[in-house]
Formats: C-alpha cells, sequence, structure tokens
C-alpha cells in the first residue's frame, strides 16, 4: 500500500500500532514526530517530512488500520482556508497587451500576506478550490508591472502512477518508486477572471517552466525534471490536432 509516496508494509503498520499503543498519554503530533524518526522519513534538506507524516496517519485511519488519539485542538487544515476573510481587491478588466504589463514579476510565495492573498484567489477564483497543500509544493504569484495580481500557479506532488507519463518518461515500477520526487504536478493554474491578456498565460507557464528547477533546489535541496498536469477536457477542450 502507497501513502503519500510512501510504500507501507504490514510490519509498517504494527510499529504505527506499538507507537499508539505504547504511549498512550502522547498526542498525534507526538506520535508523528515519533513515527518519522523511527524511519528516517526527511526532505533531501535534512527537514523531517512532518505534514507528509500526519496526513499517512489519518489516511491510515479512515482506512480502518489504527485508531488515533481524540484531537486537543481544532485541526488547522483545509477547513481554515473555507473562511478565508475577503481581501479587497481592484477588478477592473484588465484588456491590455502583454507588452504593456511588462515588466511582470513572478513571487515564490512565503510571506504571511503574499500567502493569505494566494489563498483567497484560489479558493474564490479557481473552480477546484483550494486547501492545504502536503508534501513539498512551490507556489508562484504573478503581478504586472503596477503591483495588480495577474495569475496564482501551484505545484505540487507528482501522481504515484500515470501509465501515458511512466511510459513517455521510460519509467518501470521500481524506477518510478525511487524516482518519483523528481516530478511535480502543477496542481491550480489560475489566471484572473477579470484578466484578459493574449499570450499571458503561455508566457508565464515558459518563465516558470526554465526556473522552478533553481527554485526547487533552493528549498528542497533537491530537482525536478518532468512538470505534469491534468486537464479536465469537459470543462477545457483540447484543440483538434489538425494533419496528425
Amino acid at each position: 500500500m502507497v501513502i503519500q509516496g510512501r510504500l507501507l508494509s504490514s510490519d509498517d503498520i504494527d510499529i504505527v500500532r506499538e507507537i499508539i499503543d505504547s504511549t498512550p498519554s502522547w498526542r498525534r503530533t507526538r506520535i508523528s514526530q515519533e513515527l518519522f524518526s523511527r524511519w528516517g522519513w526527511f526532505n533531501h534538506l535534512g527537514q523531517p517530512k512532518d505534514m507528509a507524516c500526519r496526513s499517512l496517519l489519518l489516511k491510515l485511519e479512515a482506512k480502518g488500520y489504527i485508531t488515533l488519539p481524540a484531537r486537543s485542538v481544532f485541526p488547522l487544515n483545509g477547513l481554515q482556508y473555507r473562511s478565508i476573510p475577503d481581501i479587497t481587491l481592484d477588478k477592473t478588466p484588465i484588456t491590455v497587451s502583454l507588452r504593456d504589463l511588462l515588466p511582470l514579476s513572478i513571487e515564490v510565495v512565503r510571506s504571511k500576506d503574499s500567502l493569505s492573498l494566494f489563498c483567497h484567489l484560489l479558493s474564490r477564483y479557481h473552480y477546484l478550490g483550494y486547501r492545504v497543500t502536503v508534501g513539498e509544493n512551490m507556489k508562484y504569484l504573478v503581478r504586472d508591472k503596477f503591483g495588480c495580481p495577474l495569475i496564482c500557479v501551484l505545484f505540487g506532488s507528482a501522481a504515484w502512477k500515470v501509465a501515458c507519463r511512466d511510459g513517455y518518461v521510460g519509467w518501470t515500477k521500481e524506477c518510478r518508486e525511487r524516482n518519483l520526487l523528481l516530478a511535480t504536478n502543477n496542481m491550480r493554474f489560475l489566471v484572473l477572471p477579470w484578466v484578459r491578456v493574449a499570450h499571458l498565460a503561455s508566457h508565464i507557464l515558459g518563465r516558470i517552466a526554465r526556473r522552478i528547477r533553481k527554485d526547487w533546489v533552493e528549498r528542497y535541496g533537491h530537482s525536478v525534471v518532468p512538470l505534469e498536469t491534468f486537464v479536465d477536457t469537459s470543462r477545457f477542450p483540447l484543440p483538434s490536432l489538425r494533419g496528425k
């Protein structure tokens, strides 16, 4: 069984049960800390994969394999973003040429204010909404030369198994399990609804594709190579490939 990109055996689940049963006074955070310590579950910068471990525990409980202690506080998960306070924005239509908006800034979201704006925009204007991203991820906020937000882009964990991707890359099952951390999935790409600028989306996607490897190394200590995404063709029909 694979959860959070980690292959689990029955022995692994027994370890989780043993930790829970032998330390009845421990809360969920302490159990997670003990578990990633025992497993040596750290990223390439030596940072513990705490959020991934907590998510793994919740999924094991949902599947009926373990019973976690009751929560001591309200969870800071995706629910917090459902009540994001509104942020007042200038929604004047932007219909100029791309050249009129240059130079564009592409910010890797780190600050509290930028994160609040990023979460607000995705939760309000992307049809899939937004929830907390577990695991390695990269958030980009794009603004025009006047500082007005235009686009939000989110990259996160790649899909565990996709036949067309794995065949294209040439991954065997073992190779995929070993190298999946080198792939990332474009989970959200939002052009704000009042922005109508020809070629803006492809321009930004191209610029991010050229820089994301460096950004990933700086944050997580390893590179990413293939970038993937999924398209809901019922909502976004693919163009016909004439001549094919």
